[in-house]
């Protein structure tokens, strides 16, 4: 059996999430505390202690959601499974640095420092109430992209995120992002909703941050990963740090291509897809995208045991 592992993106956090995780491995919890000292704060009390709507900004989701991902890739690695457990790595925009983190590519404490950069430089490219997204169900990529060039009208609209065979995500200008939701609905979307979004992530009027990261990832030391990462952006494996460097930054205001990745996963002989880390909504999506590949959501003390014993 050939197996991935995947790590989730913004939208899975919640207050208390890897709180079980720590308190059953010193490993797990030395993760938080990396993080916490990476950032010169307690984030690790936020996580476990906060309030879900300082938890959700975007600049404390993305390293919060990365500590939870390596606290249970640590839980797992002290229960005797390590990243080569795996024949490949993927995750959803921010998830691909926790992939890469657990990977070996990048140390956790650079991990947090760019996910906060990451965080704070996409809430700063555009103003807020000037952009939008919207989820898009029950129309496939092609047609969700036509509704955004035709929606733009001089303004910003792109497919932001392509999740799965009947949801993809726009973004871009708040009045072009409307429009889109409403000329989905006549071309048979069943369903067109505005998100509760900060910023309008994975599209152009994310420059700023684009080159707010080429900067940041230019300072930071990265190995080749232990296992190859399946990119967001070419949906296809990268090993190289140059390559990795390059196609985070374009990662910033490019397409999440994660039906297309989790395909490339399938047709290359992977038949089981861990989610290490928080939530299931990764799960929910490869189940939708390939019904023949056995999901696993590791998150738990007891997931942590089960995906164990599933291999002994």
């Amino acid at each position: 059996m050939s197996r991935a592992f995947v790590f989730p993106g913004q939208g899975a956090q919640t207050i208390g999430m890897g709180k079980a995780l720590a308190e059953a491995y010193p490993e797990a919890k030395a993760v938080f505390d990396e993080v916490d000292e990476a950032l010169g704060e307690s984030l690790s009390l936020l996580i476990w202690d906060g309030e879900q709507d300082q938890l959700t900004l975007t600049q404390n989701a993305q390293p919060a959601l990365m500590a939870t991902s390596l606290a249970a890739m640590r839980a797992l690695e002290a229960e005797g499974v390590s990243i080569e457990a795996a024949s490949y790595v993927a995750g959803h925009s921010l998830g691909e640095y926790s992939a890469l983190a657990a990977a070996g590519a990048l140390s956790i404490a650079d991990t947090a420092r760019l996910l906060r950069i990451r965080g704070e430089a996409m809430q700063a490219a555009v103003p807020v109430g000037v952009g939008a997204m919207a989820a898009l169900l029950g129309l496939d990529f092609e047609a969700a992209k036509n509704v955004a060039a035709a929606a733009s009208e001089g303004e910003i609209c792109q497919a932001a995120n392509d999740n799965d065979p009947g949801q993809v995500v726009v973004s871009g200008h708040k009045g072009a992002v409307e429009r889109a939701v409403e000329l989905a609905k006549e071309h048979g979307a069943k369903r067109a909703v505005l998100l509760p979004v900060s910023a309008p992530f994975h599209c152009a009027l994310m420059k700023p941050a684009a080159e707010a990261m080429a900067d940041a990832l230019a300072q930071v030391e990265m190995n080749a990963p232990k296992v190859p990462v399946v990119a967001n952006v070419i949906a296809e494996p990268v090993s190289a740090s140059d390559t990795i460097r390059a196609l985070l930054v374009d990662q910033v205001t490019g397409s999440v291509r994660w039906r297309e990745s989790v395909m490339w996963m399938a047709g290359n002989g992977v038949d089981e897809i861990w989610e290490i880390g928080a939530g299931k909504a990764l799960s929910g999506m490869i189940r939708r995208i390939d019904r023949s590949i056995a999901c696993r959501a590791v998150g738990t003390p007891d997931d942590v045991k089960a995906a164990a014993e599933s291999l002994s």
